[in-house]
């Protein structure tokens, strides 16, 4: 189980400023890598185009999927942003969560200051995971 996720300073600079181009509608990826460290992010169109709510487009998906095998990596999260609730998953995103194994990654944009929180999501139990950038 893991207890620590790192994101690389630049990929978490492209996974706000993704984020943020979205706003006020929520954005999404996923973020690939080993162990519990992501090394590429998907950056990912919400086809909902909605303030509450996304679904990724499904041929986007697929295309990083294989990227992601072909270059020997993992999905280790999927990420989406709140533009205006807390970094903490709603109702939808609990009966969404279908990889229990993935972290996922919510983006709050209430305040100036993203707020940047990871949980792991099984069986409709939620455990937080610390999010650590590394320089």
């Amino acid at each position: 189980m893991k207890d620590e996720f790192y994101i690389p300073k630049d990929i978490f600079d492209e996974l706000i400023s993704h984020c943020k181009d979205a706003s006020p509608n929520e954005a999404c990826g996923i973020l690939a890598g080993n162990g519990n460290e992501a090394s590429k992010i998907y950056k990912m169109a919400n086809i909902e185009k909605s303030p509450v709510s996304y679904f990724m487009d499904s041929k986007e998906q697929f295309k990083a999927m294989k990227d992601i095998r072909e270059n020997n990596l993992k999905m280790l999260a999927i990420f989406h942003s709140h533009p205006s609730s807390p970094a903490y998953p709603s109702a939808k995103d609990l009966n969404l969560a279908s990889y229990e194994d993935s972290i996922y990654i919510i983006v709050s944009l209430i305040e100036s200051e993203p707020a940047v929180k990871g949980f792991l999501i099984k069986e409709g139990k939620i455990k937080e995971v610390a999010i650590a950038v590394k320089e």
